[in-house]
């Protein structure tokens, strides 16, 4: 899933499994067809064993691996950051809305996914953040690494 919330919306891939090239897929989404016009892509992602960089050079040949690498910058997210729950809690509702009960086959799985996408995207409001980023480095200050 992704989620940009200060612009409410939200993009989610229904897959096989959750592999290192299904990632990469993605990444390569973003920066293709998401924001080509961006000269780099801000990504703040979990720590899950295929959000690394090396997954794109199994999925694609390095020079294109490259290529899209060069367009992104990734930020990891602390266990208890805002970010990861935001995500979490899009996940939530994604699962009270519209996988809360038995979908007869991926591609069933698919649409309904999509449709909710669709919905969500069109109705919902951007995050209205509480702290300011001062406010932020003092409340938070046990999570962020010294500098």
């Amino acid at each position: 899933m992704f989620f940009e919330p200060l612009k409410a919306w939200r993009h989610v891939e229904v897959t096989e499994r959750r592999t290192s090239i299904d990632y990469a897929q993605q990444m390569k989404y973003l920066v293709d067809e998401r924001y080509p016009e961006a000269e780099k892509v801000r990504v703040v992602q979990d720590n899950l064993n295929t959000h690394v960089k090396a997954s794109l050079y199994k999925a694609f040949p390095p020079r294109e691996a490259r290529r899209i690498l060069n367009k992104l910058e990734f930020h990891d997210t602390p266990k208890h950051g805002s970010w990861l729950n935001m995500a979490e809690i899009e996940f939530s509702v994604l699962n009270r809305q519209c996988l809360n009960r038995r979908i007869s086959s991926p591609e069933t799985l698919r649409q309904e996914v999509e449709a909710w996408e669709q919905r969500r995207n069109q109705t919902s409001s951007p995050v209205d953040w509480q702290l300011t980023s001062e406010e932020a480095r003092i409340k938070l200050t046990r999570l962020y690494p010294s500098i």
